[in-house]
Protein backbone atom coordinates (compact mmCIF):
# COMPACT_ATOMS: atom_id res chain seq x y z
CA UNK A 1 0.00 0.00 0.00
CA UNK A 2 2.77 2.76 0.94
CA UNK A 3 4.13 1.54 -2.52
CA UNK A 4 0.93 2.73 -4.44
CA UNK A 5 0.61 5.82 -2.70
CA UNK A 6 4.36 6.32 -3.28
CA UNK A 7 3.68 5.70 -7.12
CA UNK A 8 0.53 7.82 -6.62
CA UNK A 9 2.48 10.60 -5.29
CA UNK A 10 5.33 10.62 -7.42
CA UNK A 11 2.58 10.53 -10.93
CA UNK A 12 0.70 13.16 -9.64
CA UNK A 13 3.65 15.41 -9.09
CA UNK A 14 5.13 14.49 -12.90
CA UNK A 15 1.72 15.60 -14.05
CA UNK A 16 1.26 18.82 -12.53
CA UNK A 17 4.85 20.04 -13.04
CA UNK A 18 3.94 19.10 -16.70
CA UNK A 19 0.55 20.51 -16.68
CA UNK A 20 1.55 23.38 -15.26
CA UNK A 21 5.11 23.72 -17.86
CA UNK A 22 2.32 22.96 -20.42
CA UNK A 23 0.13 25.94 -19.42
CA UNK A 24 3.40 28.36 -19.02
CA UNK A 25 3.74 27.63 -22.92
CA UNK A 26 -0.06 27.96 -23.72
CA UNK A 27 0.20 31.56 -22.59
CA UNK A 28 3.12 32.37 -23.76
CA UNK A 29 2.26 31.27 -27.82
CA UNK A 30 -1.25 33.07 -26.59
CA UNK A 31 1.06 36.45 -25.69
CA UNK A 32 2.55 36.01 -29.04
CA UNK A 33 -0.09 35.59 -31.20
CA UNK A 34 -2.12 38.34 -30.05
CA UNK A 35 0.61 40.99 -30.09
CA UNK A 36 1.03 39.73 -33.79
CA UNK A 37 -2.29 40.42 -34.08
CA UNK A 38 -2.38 44.05 -32.69
CA UNK A 39 0.39 44.61 -34.46
CA UNK A 40 -1.09 43.76 -38.09
CA UNK A 41 -4.21 45.86 -37.63
CA UNK A 42 -4.31 49.31 -38.97
CA UNK A 43 -7.33 50.51 -38.26
CA UNK A 44 -5.94 50.56 -34.04
CA UNK A 45 -3.94 53.57 -33.07
CA UNK A 46 -0.65 53.61 -32.54
CA UNK A 47 -1.36 54.57 -28.64
CA UNK A 48 -4.37 52.15 -28.40
CA UNK A 49 -1.71 49.40 -29.75
CA UNK A 50 0.90 50.47 -27.44
CA UNK A 51 -1.42 50.49 -24.65
CA UNK A 52 -2.93 46.76 -25.41
CA UNK A 53 0.67 45.72 -25.76
CA UNK A 54 1.42 46.64 -22.32
CA UNK A 55 -1.53 45.49 -20.95
CA UNK A 56 -1.46 41.88 -22.59
CA UNK A 57 2.54 41.72 -20.69
CA UNK A 58 1.02 42.56 -17.98
CA UNK A 59 -2.21 39.46 -17.87
CA UNK A 60 0.48 37.40 -19.39
CA UNK A 61 2.68 37.85 -16.12
CA UNK A 62 0.31 38.01 -13.10
CA UNK A 63 -1.59 34.78 -14.72
CA UNK A 64 2.37 33.63 -14.48
CA UNK A 65 2.60 34.17 -11.09
CA UNK A 66 -0.80 32.90 -10.42
CA UNK A 67 -0.51 29.01 -12.17
CA UNK A 68 2.54 28.84 -10.55
CA UNK A 69 1.71 29.25 -6.78
CA UNK A 70 -1.50 27.47 -7.80
CA UNK A 71 0.68 24.28 -8.91
CA UNK A 72 2.73 24.56 -5.48
CA UNK A 73 -0.46 24.55 -2.97
CA UNK A 74 -1.80 20.97 -5.35
CA UNK A 75 1.71 19.75 -4.59
CA UNK A 76 1.84 20.41 -1.22
CA UNK A 77 -1.71 19.09 -0.72
CA UNK A 78 -0.32 16.01 -3.21
CA UNK A 79 2.01 15.47 -0.63
CA UNK A 80 -0.07 15.56 2.30
CA UNK A 81 0.44 18.86 3.51
CA UNK A 82 -2.49 20.28 4.89
CA UNK A 83 -3.14 23.59 2.68
CA UNK A 84 -6.22 25.17 4.93
CA UNK A 85 -4.14 26.61 7.68
CA UNK A 86 -1.90 28.22 5.30
CA UNK A 87 -4.41 29.89 3.60
CA UNK A 88 -6.48 30.85 6.35
CA UNK A 89 -3.32 32.22 7.73
CA UNK A 90 -2.18 34.14 4.74
CA UNK A 91 -3.63 37.37 6.17
CA UNK A 92 -1.16 37.74 9.09
CA UNK A 93 1.37 35.90 6.84
CA UNK A 94 0.82 39.13 4.30
CA UNK A 95 0.81 41.66 7.16
CA UNK A 96 4.13 40.99 8.49
CA UNK A 97 5.22 40.39 4.76
CA UNK A 98 3.90 44.30 4.28
CA UNK A 99 5.92 45.39 7.18
CA UNK A 100 9.04 44.02 6.14
CA UNK A 101 8.17 44.84 2.27
CA UNK A 102 6.85 48.27 2.02
CA UNK A 103 9.11 49.42 -1.20
CA UNK A 104 7.75 46.19 -2.79
CA UNK A 105 4.28 47.13 -2.02
CA UNK A 106 4.74 50.63 -2.84
CA UNK A 107 6.12 49.31 -6.49
CA UNK A 108 3.05 47.18 -7.02
CA UNK A 109 1.28 49.91 -6.18
CA UNK A 110 2.93 52.83 -8.55
CA UNK A 111 2.68 49.89 -11.70
CA UNK A 112 -1.18 49.53 -10.47
CA UNK A 113 -1.30 53.54 -11.29
CA UNK A 114 1.08 53.80 -14.07
CA UNK A 115 -1.14 51.02 -16.16
CA UNK A 116 -4.71 52.42 -15.13
CA UNK A 117 -3.76 56.39 -15.83
CA UNK A 118 -1.84 54.96 -18.81
CA UNK A 119 0.98 57.41 -17.97
CA UNK A 120 3.31 55.41 -20.48
CA UNK A 121 2.88 52.12 -22.33
CA UNK A 122 5.44 49.82 -24.34
CA UNK A 123 7.03 51.85 -27.04
CA UNK A 124 7.25 55.48 -25.37
CA UNK A 125 9.89 57.03 -25.02
CA UNK A 126 10.47 58.66 -21.36
CA UNK A 127 12.93 60.40 -18.90
CA UNK A 128 12.02 59.59 -15.52
CA UNK A 129 15.03 59.54 -12.53
CA UNK A 130 17.58 60.86 -14.44
CA UNK A 131 17.24 58.11 -16.76
CA UNK A 132 16.26 58.41 -21.00
CA UNK A 133 15.17 56.07 -23.30
CA UNK A 134 12.63 53.54 -24.49
CA UNK A 135 10.35 51.59 -22.65
CA UNK A 136 10.80 47.94 -23.16
CA UNK A 137 9.17 46.19 -21.06
CA UNK A 138 6.60 46.98 -17.76
CA UNK A 139 5.58 44.88 -14.75
CA UNK A 140 3.55 45.29 -11.61
CA UNK A 141 7.29 45.79 -9.93
CA UNK A 142 9.24 47.61 -12.60
CA UNK A 143 10.05 49.43 -15.37
CA UNK A 144 12.94 48.57 -18.33
CA UNK A 145 14.17 51.54 -20.26
CA UNK A 146 16.54 50.98 -22.98
CA UNK A 147 18.82 54.26 -23.28
CA UNK A 148 20.60 55.28 -26.57
CA UNK A 149 23.40 53.45 -25.97
CA UNK A 150 21.90 50.22 -25.61
CA UNK A 151 22.09 50.38 -21.38
CA UNK A 152 19.21 48.74 -20.24
CA UNK A 153 17.36 50.62 -17.14
CA UNK A 154 15.58 48.68 -14.35
CA UNK A 155 13.17 51.30 -12.90
CA UNK A 156 11.00 50.44 -10.05
CA UNK A 157 7.62 52.20 -10.05
CA UNK A 158 7.92 53.35 -6.87
CA UNK A 159 10.59 55.79 -7.77
CA UNK A 160 8.27 57.02 -10.36
CA UNK A 161 7.07 60.45 -9.50
CA UNK A 162 8.10 63.22 -12.10
CA UNK A 163 8.32 61.66 -15.63
CA UNK A 164 8.40 63.29 -19.17
CA UNK A 165 6.97 61.25 -22.05
CA UNK A 166 8.34 62.34 -24.98
CA UNK A 167 6.50 59.91 -27.63
CA UNK A 168 2.42 61.22 -26.24
CA UNK A 169 -0.10 62.26 -28.69
CA UNK A 170 2.33 64.93 -30.54
CA UNK A 171 5.65 65.87 -30.00
CA UNK A 172 7.82 69.38 -31.16
CA UNK A 173 11.00 69.55 -33.09
CA UNK A 174 13.38 72.15 -32.30
CA UNK A 175 16.30 73.81 -34.13
CA UNK A 176 18.13 76.37 -32.76
CA UNK A 177 20.67 78.69 -35.31
CA UNK A 178 23.33 80.93 -34.56
CA UNK A 179 23.76 84.14 -37.23
CA UNK A 180 26.99 86.16 -37.34
CA UNK A 181 26.30 89.61 -36.15
CA UNK A 182 27.79 90.27 -39.33
CA UNK A 183 24.63 89.24 -41.15
CA UNK A 184 21.27 91.31 -41.91
CA UNK A 185 18.94 89.39 -39.55
CA UNK A 186 16.00 90.16 -41.91
CA UNK A 187 17.63 88.37 -44.04
CA UNK A 188 18.53 85.80 -42.54
CA UNK A 189 14.97 85.47 -40.94
CA UNK A 190 13.87 85.25 -44.95
CA UNK A 191 16.04 82.33 -45.85
CA UNK A 192 14.97 80.60 -42.68
CA UNK A 193 11.50 81.11 -43.20
CA UNK A 194 11.77 80.07 -47.05
CA UNK A 195 13.61 76.67 -45.77
CA UNK A 196 11.07 75.96 -43.36
CA UNK A 197 8.05 76.28 -46.26
CA UNK A 198 10.06 73.73 -48.60
CA UNK A 199 10.74 71.31 -45.91
CA UNK A 200 7.06 71.72 -45.45
CA UNK A 201 6.10 70.31 -49.07
CA UNK A 202 8.95 67.86 -49.17
CA UNK A 203 6.70 64.25 -49.69
CA UNK A 204 9.33 62.24 -47.62
CA UNK A 205 8.50 64.59 -44.33
CA UNK A 206 4.94 66.16 -45.02
CA UNK A 207 3.27 63.00 -43.44
CA UNK A 208 5.77 63.62 -40.04
CA UNK A 209 4.15 67.24 -39.75
CA UNK A 210 1.40 68.29 -37.59
CA UNK A 211 1.55 72.04 -38.70
CA UNK A 212 4.58 74.01 -40.87
CA UNK A 213 7.57 74.64 -39.01
CA UNK A 214 7.84 78.63 -37.36
CA UNK A 215 10.89 80.49 -37.96
CA UNK A 216 10.96 82.07 -34.34
CA UNK A 217 13.09 86.09 -33.83
CA UNK A 218 16.07 86.36 -31.80
CA UNK A 219 15.67 84.22 -28.87
CA UNK A 220 19.17 84.24 -27.34
CA UNK A 221 22.46 86.67 -27.72
CA UNK A 222 25.74 84.65 -27.29
CA UNK A 223 29.25 85.51 -27.97
CA UNK A 224 29.60 84.99 -31.35
CA UNK A 225 25.98 84.75 -32.59
CA UNK A 226 22.54 85.17 -32.88
CA UNK A 227 20.54 82.71 -31.73
CA UNK A 228 17.27 82.18 -33.98
CA UNK A 229 14.98 79.20 -33.59
CA UNK A 230 12.50 76.67 -35.73
CA UNK A 231 9.43 74.85 -34.43
CA UNK A 232 7.49 72.22 -36.18
CA UNK A 233 4.96 69.88 -34.59
CA UNK A 234 5.28 66.14 -35.50
CA UNK A 235 4.13 63.38 -34.88
CA UNK A 236 4.87 61.24 -31.71
CA UNK A 237 8.43 60.07 -32.14
CA UNK A 238 9.42 61.79 -35.28
CA UNK A 239 10.79 65.55 -33.69
CA UNK A 240 13.96 63.73 -33.20
CA UNK A 241 14.29 62.58 -37.63
CA UNK A 242 12.04 65.78 -38.87
CA UNK A 243 15.28 67.46 -36.53
CA UNK A 244 17.81 66.04 -38.57
CA UNK A 245 16.45 66.61 -41.60
CA UNK A 246 15.42 70.20 -41.15
CA UNK A 247 19.13 71.08 -40.39
CA UNK A 248 19.91 69.62 -43.21
CA UNK A 249 17.78 72.07 -45.42
CA UNK A 250 18.95 74.45 -43.21
CA UNK A 251 21.92 74.20 -43.83
CA UNK A 252 21.91 73.93 -47.60
CA UNK A 253 19.44 77.06 -46.98
CA UNK A 254 22.35 78.90 -45.82
CA UNK A 255 25.44 78.08 -48.29
CA UNK A 256 23.15 79.04 -51.07
CA UNK A 257 22.32 82.38 -49.76
CA UNK A 258 25.43 83.07 -48.46
CA UNK A 259 24.13 83.51 -45.07
CA UNK A 260 27.27 82.82 -42.43
CA UNK A 261 26.88 80.72 -39.69
CA UNK A 262 29.97 81.27 -37.15
CA UNK A 263 31.99 78.55 -35.34
CA UNK A 264 34.55 79.38 -32.53
CA UNK A 265 37.41 81.12 -33.43
CA UNK A 266 40.47 83.34 -32.01
CA UNK A 267 42.04 86.24 -33.36
CA UNK A 268 45.70 86.65 -32.07
CA UNK A 269 47.21 90.39 -32.72
CA UNK A 270 50.89 90.41 -33.38
CA UNK A 271 53.17 93.48 -32.09
CA UNK A 272 56.56 94.34 -32.72
CA UNK A 273 58.40 96.48 -30.49
CA UNK A 274 60.52 99.47 -31.59
CA UNK A 275 64.04 98.98 -30.55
Amino acid sequence: MAQNDLVHVLASTVLIVALTALGLLLMRLVRKRLLSWIHSLDTVAEDRRQQLTTLIQLFHWILAVVLVASALFVLLSTFGVDVTPLLASAGVVGLAISLGAQTLFKDFIGGLLIIIENQYAVGDTITVGGVSGQVEHITLRATQVRAINGDLHIVPNGEVRILANRTRDWSRALLDVGVAYEENLEHALAVLTAAAEAFAQDPAYEADLLEPPQVMGPVALGDSSVMLRLMAKTEPGKQWEVSRALSKFVLAACEREGVELPYPRQEVWLRTLEP
